[in-house]
């Protein structure tokens, strides 16, 4: 009975998209990180509660199947801050997160220096004519 678990858990695997640009934090990798460390034995694994098991499959195939997207279907396809799809996907994309950290760690003066000069830093400190 295990060996049927365990496959049904890796068709499930096999079918949830991975998403590339969230390096680390991808719900499809963690879902088959879980299922190699619940199942580390393969179809020889035994389950110390497996109904506990089939009803997490259940679970995950109902949204992999996007069951409650269709019963509850969504009127717009923004949220309540009126961010699209697009726009919310970048902003959780991991190269946007890093920008962020890039960000984080210039450090307040340097930051602000940016936003309040007309010049760039990079550009070096203005010269003031002589007279």
């Amino acid at each position: 009975m295990s060996a049927t678990r365990y496959r049904r858990f890796l068709k499930l695997c096999e079918e949830w998209p991975r998403d590339e640009s969230k390096k680390g934090r991808d719900l499809g990798t963690f879902l088959r990180q879980r299922v190699a460390s619940a199942f580390r034995e393969g179809e020889n694994t035994q389950l110390s509660d497996p109904e506990k098991c089939d009803q997490m499959y259940e679970s995950l195939a109902r949204i992999n199947s996007n069951v409650y997207r269709e019963r509850f279907p969504r009127v717009k396809d923004t949220s309540f801050t009126g961010v699209t799809v697009e726009e919310c996907k970048l902003l959780l994309s991991g190269s946007m997160q890093q920008m962020q950290m890039d960000e984080e760690k210039k450090g307040l003066w340097k930051t602000l220096m940016e936003r309040f000069s007309s010049k760039s830093p990079e550009d070096g400190p203005e010269k003031v004519p002589e007279k």
